[in-house]
C-alpha cells in the first residue's frame, strides 16, 4: 500500500471516530437519574391499572422499560426509607430507624461510591435527613418537610428562599444542573426528589380546580371502622389515620374556620403565599367550602350547631357517611392534583434526555419512599406493613438492557437500589450493603431471586399511633409481630385475602405455613443482624428523645 494512501486511511479513521455514537460512546458507563417522590402510592400511577388518575410521563418508563409489581420498602416512613435507599442497609444497621434519630452522613452510600468513581453527582429536592448531604458535587435540598409554596432550600448548605411552587422549582433546578452546571466530561448521577404528594397536599396554582367535576368512589373497605376492624388486632383498631376521623379541617381539608367556629391554623400557612397565590387559592377553595357548609350545615355560618344541621338528613348516620365521602373526595383530589405536577416534571426531564441524545445511555428510575393509603381501611398515611403502605411504585428504563414492557413480580426492595446502581456503574458495592443487585433480574439474564423480605417499623408512640412491629413477607403470605405495649401476631394469605381483612394466625389450617414463616423470620433477622435486644436499644433511645422534647 502506498504511504500517502495509508496516511489518508489513518486520517479518515480518526476523523470518523471523533464523532460520538448517538447518546454516549459505546461502553461508556451509564448516567443515572433516580426520581424519588414522597408518599406516592402505586395506586395513583396509571401504569398500575387502578384507574384513579393519568400519569402519562411516569407511565413511559413502564412502556419503554420495566414496571415492578411487588416492590416493597424495609421501613414505611420518610426519612428512614431515604436512608435505606442511600446506604443499601436496613434501618437498624444504618441507624436511621425513625424520623427522630439523627442520620450519620459519614457512612458509606452509593452516591459517595459513584462520586469516587468519577461521576458528577447532584441531589435536588427533598431528603428529610438532617445535615449537609455527602457524596454530591451539588446539593439543593428542602430543610425538613419543606413547604409547597415559596420554599426554602439548603443550597450546598446555605439557606435560600425561592419564589414559586416546590415541584416546579425542583424540576427547574434539576434541569439547570443537567444543562449548565454538571461536568459534561463525566457520567452523571442526579437524585431528583419531589416533596409531593406528601401531606398536606397543596396543589399548584394551575391545578387547584383539577378534578372538580369528578366524584371518586372510595375503596370497598373505606368504612372498615364501622365493623371495629373486625378480623384484625389491636394495632388496626388504635391507629389515628382515618380520613373521616383524624384528618383535620384546616391542615388537610383546607378550611379556615373549624367545626367549633375556631380558626384552624391554615391562615398561618397561607401567610407564606404571595398576593397572587393567595388570591387564586381562595378563589378555588372558597366556593367549594361554602357549598359544603350550605349543604351539610344549612343556616349556620360556622359548624357550631351540628344538631341543627342533622335535621335535614334522614338520620345522623346518613349525614356522617355523606360527610365522610366528601372528606375522601377532598383528600383524594388534592392528593392527585399534586401528582399532576410531579408527572409534568418527569416529562420535562425525559424530554431533556431525548432532545440531548442521552436517553439510550441513561438509567431512569421512578419510585417513592413508600406506599400510601388512598382510603383503604378508611385511612391516609403509611407506616403499617399492610400492602398499600409496604408496597411502593418502581418503574425503570434503560434501553441498553431492559426490554420495553418488562414486568417484574419479584420481591425487590428499596434496600436493593444502592447495589443495583453501583452494579450498572461497574463499581464494587461496599461489603456492608445488605441489598442485592436486580440488574440481571430486570434484564432477563436471571430469574433467581429472594423468596422473602424483612420489614421493621419503630416510630411509636407518635403521630398516627401505629404500633411498633416487624415481619416477613413472601409473595403469598405475611407474618407480622406487633410489640412494645402489646404482644400480638398477625398473618395474612394475600392470595385469598388481598385486602388483609382476616388475620389467620390462629387458624389451624395454616399451622404449617405459620411455622414456616416463623422460621423464615428467624433466618432473616439473623441474616440482616436484627434482634430483640437491638430493638430495645432503639426504643430506649427514642423514648429518651421524646422525653427531652416534652421538657423543652
Amino acid at each position: 500500500m502506498r504511504s500517502d494512501t495509508l496516511v489518508y486511511l489513518l486520517f479518515f479513521t480518526a476523523f470518523i471516530c471523533s464523532f460520538p455514537v448517538r447518546g454516549q460512546e459505546k461502553g461508556k458507563r451509564p448516567n443515572i437519574i433516580l426520581m424519588v417522590s414522597d408518599d406516592h402510592a402505586y395506586q395513583a400511577i396509571s401504569a398500575y391499572g387502578h384507574g384513579l388518575n393519568e400519569t402519562p410521563n411516569i407511565d413511559k418508563l413502564a412502556d419503554q422499560g420495566a414496571i415492578f409489581t411487588r416492590a416493597t420498602v424495609t421501613n414505611s416512613i420518610c426519612a428512614p426509607s431515604r436512608a435505606v435507599i442511600l446506604t443499601g442497609k436496613h434501618s437498624f444497621i444504618n441507624g436511621k430507624v425513625d424520623n427522630v434519630q439523627p442520620f450519620n452522613w459519614d457512612q458509606e452510600s452509593f452516591p459517595k461510591e459513584l462520586q469516587k468513581a468519577g461521576y458528577a453527582t447532584a441531589m435536588i429536592g427533598k431528603i428529610h435527613l438532617d445535615g449537609l448531604p455527602q457524596g454530591f458535587d451539588f446539593s439543593m435540598v428542602l430543610p425538613g418537610q419543606g413547604h409547597y409554596y415559596n420554599p426554602d432550600f439548603m443550597v450546598n448548605g446555605e439557606r435560600k428562599r425561592i419564589e414559586g411552587y416546590v415541584t416546579d422549582i425542583t424540576t427547574e433546578y434539576a434541569l439547570k444542573w443537567l444543562k449548565e452546571d454538571r461536568d459534561k466530561e463525566k457520567p452523571f448521577l442526579l437524585i431528583y426528589n419531589q416533596k409531593a404528594p406528601h401531606r398536606n397536599w397543596k396543589p399548584a396554582p394551575e391545578y387547584l380546580n383539577l378534578y372538580d367535576e369528578m366524584s371518586f368512589t372510595p375503596p370497598d373497605n373505606f368504612f372498615d371502622a364501622e365493623t371495629g376492624y373486625e378480623g384484625r388486632g389491636t394495632a388496626a383498631k388504635t391507629q389515628e389515620m382515618e380520613i373521616a376521623g383524624h384528618a383535620m379541617w384546616g391542615h388537610d381539608f383546607k378550611f379556615l374556620i373549624g367545626p367549633e367556629g375556631n380558626k384552624t391554623g391554615l391562615d398561618n400557612q397561607l401567610k407564606r403565599f404571595n398576593k397572587e397565590q393567595r388570591s387564586r387559592w381562595e378563589a378555588a377553595y372558597g366556593p367549594k367550602n361554602k357549598a359544603f357548609i350550605e349543604k351539610y350545615f344549612p343556616g349556620e355560618k360556622t359548624f357550631k350547631d351540628i344538631k341543627t344541621s342533622k335535621k335535614v338528613f334522614k338520620d345522623a348516620e346518613t349525614r356522617d357517611r355523606e360527610i365522610a365521602l366528601w372528606k375522601y373526595n377532598r383528600y383524594i383530589k388534592d392528593y392527585l392534583r399534586t401528582i399532576k405536577s410531579v408527572d409534568d416534571g418527569v416529562g420535562e426531564l425525559l424530554n431533556y434526555l431525548e432532545e440531548n441524545d442521552l436517553a439510550d445511555n441513561t438509567i431512569v428510575i421512578y419510585t417513592s419512599d413508600q406506599g400510601f393509603y388512598l382510603g383503604e381501611h378508611g385511612w391516609f398515611d403509611k407506616r403499617f406493613m399492610y400492602e398499600q403502605s409496604f408496597r411502593t411504585p418502581l418503574l425503570m428504563r434503560y434501553p441498553k438492557e431492559i426490554k420495553p414492557g418488562t414486568v417484574i413480580d419479584e420481591l425487590v426492595q428499596n434496600l436493593d437500589f444502592a447495589p443495583t446502581l453501583l452494579d450498572y456503574a461497574k463499581v464494587q458495592a461496599p461489603s456492608a450493603m445488605q441489598g442485592e443487585s436486580f440488574r440481571d433480574l430486570v434484564s432477563g439474564k436471571s430469574k433467581k431471586w429472594r423468596d422473602a423480605v424483612y420489614y421493621t417499623y419503630y416510630e411509636y408512640p407518635s403521630v398516627h399511633m401505629v404500633k411498633r412491629h416487624y415481619g416477613v413477607s413472601t409473595k403469598r403470605y405475611k407474618l407480622i409481630h406487633f410489640y412494645y405495649d402489646i404482644d400480638e401476631w398477625e398473618m395474612y394469605d394475600l392470595k385469598e385475602d388481598p385486602d388483609e381483612m382476616n388475620n389467620i394466625y390462629d387458624d389451624p389450617e395454616y399451622a404449617e405455613v405459620r411455622a414456616d414463616l416463623h422460621q423464615k423470620l428467624k433466618e432473616l433477622r439473623e441474616q440482616y443482624g436484627d434482634s430483640d435486644e437491638l430493638q430495645q436499644e432503639y426504643l430506649n433511645t427514642y423514648l429518651e428523645h421524646q422525653s427531652i422534647r416534652k421538657e423543652k
